[in-house]
C-alpha cells in the first residue's frame, strides 16, 4: 500500500516542507524516512480500511516534515559544517537538462501552491494528492460538501492563475 501512495506522498511532502525547509533539505530523503517509518510501525497500525490507512501515511509524513523543520529551526545543523561535493565527484553525477527545467517548474508550482490560502492549501492538498472524496474532506474540515467544492474549484483556479502569471512575465507588468 505505500508504494501505490508513493507519488502523492512525494508530492505531498515537497508541498508541506516550504521555501526554508526545502532549501536545506531533500524531499525524497523525508519520504524514505517516512516509508521506513510506516514499514518499521506497521504493527501499530490498526486497519480502518484505505482511507485509514492514507491518514495514517500523511498523518506521519506531516509530522516527519514538522519535526526536520523544528530540527532545522533548533539551528542543530550548522550550514558552516556542511561541505560541498569535490568538484571531482561532483562532475560524476548526472545533471541533464531537462532536470534543471524540471526543478524549475516544481519550484514555480510550489511558489503558487504556497500563495493560496490557508484553507485552500488544505483543500487541494486533500483532494488532489490524498485522493479524499469530498465527503471526507467535508467532514475532517467541518464544512458542507458544497462549500469544499467551491474552496477546490477556486484553489485550482487560483493555482492556475498564479502558474500563468509566472510563465509570462509581461503579465506582472501594469497594462
Amino acid at each position: 500500500m505505500v508504494a501505490r501512495y508513493l507519488p502523492s506522498l512525494r508530492a505531498f511532502v515537497r508541498l508541506r516542507m516550504g521555501a526554508e525547509l526545502r532549501a536545506r533539505e531533500e524531499s525524497c530523503d523525508i519520504v524514505q524516512s517516512v516509508a521506513r517509518e510506516v514499514l518499521q510501525h506497521a504493527d501499530r497500525f490498526q486497519y480502518g480500511g484505505e482511507a485509514g490507512f492514507r491518514e495514517w501515511l500523511f498523518t506521519t509524513a506531516h509530522r516527519k516534515v514538522v519535526d526536520h523543520l523544528v530540527y532545522l529551526r533548533a539551528q542543530k545543523r550548522n550550514p558552516v559544517r556542511e561541505t560541498q561535493l569535490p568538484s571531482e565527484l561532483a562532475d560524476l553525477v548526472p545533471t541533464p537538462s531537462h532536470s534543471a527545467s524540471q526543478r524549475e517548474q516544481l519550484a514555480a508550482v510550489e511558489r503558487a501552491f504556497e500563495r493560496l490560502t490557508d484553507e485552500q492549501r488544505e483543500v487541494v492538498t486533500c483532494a488532489r494528492l490524498l485522493g479524499m472524496s469530498h465527503a471526507e474532506i467535508a467532514e475532517r474540515l467541518g464544512k458542507s460538501e458544497v462549500a469544499v467544492r467551491k474552496t477546490l474549484s477556486r484553489g485550482m483556479a487560483r493555482l492556475a492563475a498564479l502558474l500563468v502569471d509566472e510563465a509570462d512575465p509581461a503579465s506582472d507588468a501594469p497594462s
